[in-house]
Parts: structure tokens; C-alpha cells; sequence
């Protein structure tokens, strides 16, 4: 890829909503490729404060069905249409990457930001990685990345907690182009 292919590649980037993700998914090939360049990330101190997992086939169906539960736990006065949203979350995109981050409070040469970073930074990378394949990818979070349960439903240690998960197929319809952040409303100088 040249630099104009380069620059071409960078200015297109977006996420494509996980509901218009599909099959078929990354190939094995594809797959490792795209899990080993998400590693490839700023690391201070080289603590690999991160780790994946990955939510396939009926597992990942199971997630979304104990996710729905736990979401109607929390609120039993949630509409129909929104357990069903809750529901469906997890059906479309074949593959869901769990981002975690994994955080050294005791390591006083990495401060803790630094380590929730890096983990962002492998979570930006597969959304680049899936787009370099020809795929689509959304990063979500929402009220499950924050939840403990969820986080003991996905076997998380204490130190541990959800970045995002990357919902990861091929896109099924055309997303337009939402408007961008101009850099001269948002880039200013620093002045002494």
C-alpha cells in the first residue's frame, strides 16, 4: 500500500453498526492475522496490560442469551422492544472480541491510564485490522462493560475489566458517511 493508499484507507474508516454485521466471518487465516496486528500496540514498560476473548458460534449466543437475563435483572421494568434489542445483541456479527484490560495497580512505573490505553489501542486496532480484511466492525461498550456480574459471567479477575467488544463480520448494507470533527474547531496551538 502506497502513502496515498495509505491516507485513502485512513480517511474512510468507520464503524458499521453490529446489527448490519453478518456472515460470512474472518477465515482461520484471517482470523490469526487480524488477532496478532491487535496485539501491535503502544506498551509502555512492555506489561501487556491486556488480553481477548473471543465469542463464536452458540457460545457467543449464549452470552447475549445471559446478558438479556442480566439486563432484565437489573431492570424489570424494561420495555418489550428493548429486551428484545438486549436480546439480539449478540446474533449478528459472527465473531465478538472481548478487549480486557488488565490493570497493575501496584506498578508505580505504568500509571494505571496508560495500561487502560494500551488496551484501547488493541480494541482500535482490530477495527482497523477487520476494515484492512474488507470487513466490517463496530466497537461497543455499554452498560455491560461496566457491570461486575458481566464481568464474572466472563471470568474476569478483580484487576480486570471490559475495554469494548469488537463485533467483527461482513457488512450487509451500505453505511453513509457520518459528518467528522473539522481539526480547526478542535487543534489549537499552546501558547506560553
Amino acid at each position: 500500500m502506497d502513502s496515498f493508499q495509505t491516507r485513502e484507507f485512513l480517511q474512510q474508516r468507520r464503524s458499521i453498526p453490529a446489527r448490519l454485521l453478518t456472515a460470512p466471518g474472518l477465515d482461520i487465516p484471517q482470523r490469526d492475522w487480524l488477532l496478532r496486528m491487535a496485539l501491535r500496540v503502544p506498551d509502555h514498560g512492555v506489561r501487556t496490560p491486556w488480553r481477548l476473548l473471543t465469542l463464536e458460534g452458540t457460545a457467543k449466543l449464549e452470552f447475549g442469551k445471559r446478558l438479556a437475563d442480566l439486563a432484565v435483572a437489573r431492570h424489570p421494568e424494561l420495555s418489550t422492544t428493548r429486551q428484545e434489542k438486549e436480546r439480539q445483541r449478540y446474533h449478528y456479527a459472527p465473531l465478538v472480541v472481548v478487549v480486557i484490560a488488565r490493570l497493575d495497580a501496584t506498578d508505580s512505573a505504568i500509571p494505571e491510564q496508560e495500561q487502560i490505553l494500551s488496551a484501547g489501542c488493541v480494541a482500535y486496532n482490530l477495527l482497523l485490522g477487520a476494515q484492512a480484511l474488507g470487513f466490517g466492525a463496530q466497537w461497543l461498550t455499554g452498560w455491560a462493560a461496566y457491570d461486575r456480574k458481566v464481568a464474572a459471567l466472563l471470568g474476569l479477575d478483580r484487576h480486570e475489566r471490559v475495554i469494548g467488544f469488537v463485533h467483527i463480520g461482513t457488512t450487509s448494507a451500505v453505511v453513509t458517511e457520518r459528518s467528522r470533527p473539522d481539526p480547526a474547531a478542535k487543534v489549537h496551538a499552546w501558547t506560553p
